[in-house]
């Protein structure tokens, strides 16, 4: 059996065992065993994570683990916080503070949540824990916070998944130490590697604990983090349908599978899993922050309006844009939120080819902490200028290209983890091309398009995004049919649904494609 296979049976696996409630014990059953939460109506998956203490104690640690293992870092660092006061000794409590703080694939760290974690781990190492596997935990979780630059996350991690790399060759029976292993392994995956070395890895790790704790959320969870690619999707669509009945209280775990749906152009799962997201954030949000909108909400929002466009379901897609631009207070200023906030808006219009309403956006809301999130702001800009480009206001354009160029300059200075500046280089370069157009520079535009394009097919989308607000490659498609050019754009749109599969823009320009080419010529066939 390849290494492919047993990805795929041990996925099987999952979508046979997964079940959506926790183990129940009682308190006098030993600790470790994963228990019941205190609120017996909600639900986060079963997690077994022994440490020393009470079966009580225990119980509200597994509890913690669960919601950081669906990355719901607000409320998992309340639990452990519980923790750390109702048990003023306990280590391990102080690392799930920590671990919050530690976002290997929600996206850059702030200075705050870096302090408040890296003060966690140091509490952590003086209040040590009493075994010697927390003690590896403890000192594995402080490895990422040694370095006093929060910007420098990239060796960070690397440190981290060193760390935690050895504690799974000392502990290879722990089911925890393989999960946490697993995803520090995928927080330090190249976004330009296309063999997917590590994702693979990553993937091979949860498969081996995945028939023992067939209901734990981490497990499937990052299972669709390591096979969220076009070539990998299919393998991670029973990960994909187990997770939102493990974890049905989670707003994360409702979503994640859309990541899969969208991967695949199953539409109308993607909707059902977001809509589910959405309602799962609205109850989350009447326990814990009433009046405020879920970041994870928003994060569903885009991608609702991705699925609701490739339906041609342009009413419903209005309505979820509309909710959006009529939220005013957010739980968490987060990375999810600032991209849903520039791109929903900004994917409605380019998708629909609306170049008025494109050139009519702003960078908004104005409440929220824009300059934390650049690359965000750069969607605005782009959708911006393009609208602008393609009605002929070029002074308007050229000076949202400028912006992009100034945005650029930043996220280089600023070494993230994922090249932003790549993506924002892309954006900058195809409103270049459709300034060229406009100025009746047609060669130029086609070389500027097809560079942007190459730029973005060369590396992966981020984990945020469902799809890039307008591909540079469709957009190359569009620019040579107005061009007279239909062979060559069916190659580009044939592209685009190779990545993308039922894209409508490019299901429509491929069709439009193969009705005005020559019919001597070859024009691309594509699976729909």
């Amino acid at each position: 059996m390849n290494q492919v296979q047993r990805y795929f049976f041990a996925a099987l696996v999952a979508l046979i065992l997964a079940v959506p409630t926790v183990s129940r014990a009682g308190p006098d059953e030993r600790a470790g065993k994963a228990v019941e939460w205190c609120d017996p109506g909600e639900k986060l998956g079963s997690v077994q994570f022994a440490i020393s203490g009470s079966p009580a104690v225990q119980a509200d640690f597994n509890r913690a683990v669960a919601l950081l293992h669906s990355f719901q870092y607000e409320d998992a660092e309340k639990a452990f916080g519980a923790l750390a006061q109702a048990n003023p000794g306990m280590g391990m409590a102080s690392w799930g503070i920590a671990m919050c703080n530690y976002h290997p694939i929600w996206g850059p760290t702030t200075r705050d949540d870096f302090e408040r974690g890296r003060a966690a781990a140091a509490r952590a190492a003086i209040l040590n824990a009493p075994t010697e596997r927390e003690r590896d935990y403890i000192r594995a979780i402080a490895k990422y916070y040694v370095d006093s630059d929060p910007l420098n996350a990239a060796s960070r991690r690397a440190a981290y998944e060193r760390a935690m790399g050895q504690l799974h060759a000392r502990y290879p029976d722990d089911i925890e130490g393989t999960v946490f292993y697993a995803l520090a392994i995928l927080g330090t995956a190249p976004p330009v590697d296309r063999t997917y070395a590590h994702q693979r890895q990553a993937a091979e790790l949860l498969n081996g604990v995945l028939p023992l704790a067939p209901d734990h959320p981490g497990i499937a969870h990052y299972l669709i983090h390591s096979l969220d690619y076009p070539t990998l999707a299919r393998l991670a669509l029973p990960a994909a349908r187990a997770y939102a009945r493990i974890a049905p209280s989670s707003p994360h775990a409702q979503h994640m599978p859309s990541h899969i749906f969208t991967r695949l152009g199953l539409w109308e799962e993607a909707i059902k899993s977001n809509l589910a997201a959405r309602e799962a954030a609205r109850q989350l949000m009447a326990r814990t922050h009433p009046g405020a909108t879920n970041f994870d909400g928003l994060h569903a929002m885009d991608y609702l309006v991705y699925a609701y466009l490739q339906l041609g379901d342009e009413a419903a897609a209005a309505k979820i844009v509309a909710d959006l631009a009529a939220v005013t207070k957010v739980d968490l200023p987060m990375f999810p939120a600032a991209y849903a906030f520039a791109a929903t808006p900004s994917r409605y219009a380019l998708e629909r080819h609306q170049w008025a309403e494109a050139a009519a956006l702003t960078v908004r809301p104005d409440w929220f902490p824009w300059k934390n999130f650049p690359w965000a702001e750069a969607v605005i800009h782009f959708a911006h200028g393009l609208g602008a480009a393609r009605l002929g206001d070029l002074d308007t354009a050229r000076r949202d290209q400028e912006r992009l160029a100034q945005i650029r300059v930043s996220l280089v200075a600023a070494k993230g983890d994922y090249n932003w500046a790549d993506q924002v280089e892309v954006q900058r370069r195809a409103l270049g091309a459709w300034i060229a157009r406009a100025s009746h520079q047609d060669a130029e535009a086609v070389m500027e398009l097809r560079s942007a394009a190459d730029l973005e097919d060369s590396t992966e989308k981020h984990p945020v995004t469902p799809g890039a607000v307008l591909p540079a490659r469709e957009q190359l498609g569009d620019l040579l049919m107005e061009l007279g050019q239909p062979a060559k754009a069916a190659e580009d749109y044939a592209l685009v649904l190779q990545r993308c599969p039922g894209r409508r823009n490019s299901l429509r320009g491929l069709d439009a494609a193969r009705q005005a080419g020559n019919e001597q010529t070859a024009i691309p066939s594509v699976e729909k």
